[in-house]
């Protein structure tokens, strides 16, 4: 089941989501963080490089992630109050807007303080604005607070998720999970 049907979404969906869950993770763990003196010493330079890597990919992976939302149907929406539907769309569209602006912000403060992007095998992209050091160092320090905001708006999503499962029975945790994962949660009665 590549494409979503009325109550599940499609693998491929599952796939984004998951994967791009992985992905911020891994580049939250592995980002070197700190001032910029202590963020481009050359004992950090695989962290970076790793960590700049994933972000270009969650970048990517949001990228197409739209598009397919776009082309993919979607599950229709469980029965709950307004409030809570508007609250859902809120946070969706905050993650969203946080996997785009976490990269760029990173990308624009590097390149602004004079740094290239430098990715995993040695490739390098040289800064493509103009050095702008204070405003370069203002950035990357957003960067680090939108990094923050991620995973905490991610923590709460996923809490979210897990309140709907145990206290609504409402099958949105369920409709994310591929068929085995959610075949090992306890049964629940569905609304």
């Amino acid at each position: 089941m590549k494409t979503s049907t009325s109550s599940r979404y499609g693998s491929v969906t599952q796939i984004f989501h998951w994967l791009t869950a992985v992905l911020v993770l891994a580049a939250f763990i592995l980002g070197p963080g700190g001032s910029e003196l202590r963020v481009y010493l050359p004992a950090r330079d695989f962290e970076r490089q790793m960590h700049e890597t994933l972000g270009l990919l969650v970048f990517a992976l949001t990228f197409l992630r739209v598009l397919w939302r776009v082309m993919d149907k979607q599950p229709a929406p469980v029965e709950m109050p307004p409030w809570m539907h508007l609250m859902s769309k809120a946070a969706h569209g905050g993650l969203y807007l946080l996997l785009l602006a976490v990269p760029v912000s990173a990308i624009v403060g590097a390149w602004l303080q004079g740094h290239p992007l430098t990715l995993l095998a040695g490739i390098e992209i040289a800064p493509k604005l103009a050095m702008s050091h204070d405003l370069g160092n203002t950035i990357a320090e957003i960067h680090g607070w939108l990094g923050d905001l991620i995973l905490w708006g991610a923590g709460l999503h996923a809490v979210a998720a897990i309140y709907h499962h145990l206290f609504l029975k409402d099958g949105v945790l369920v409709s994310m999970l591929p068929r085995w994962a959610s075949s090992m949660l306890p049964d629940i009665a569905t609304h």
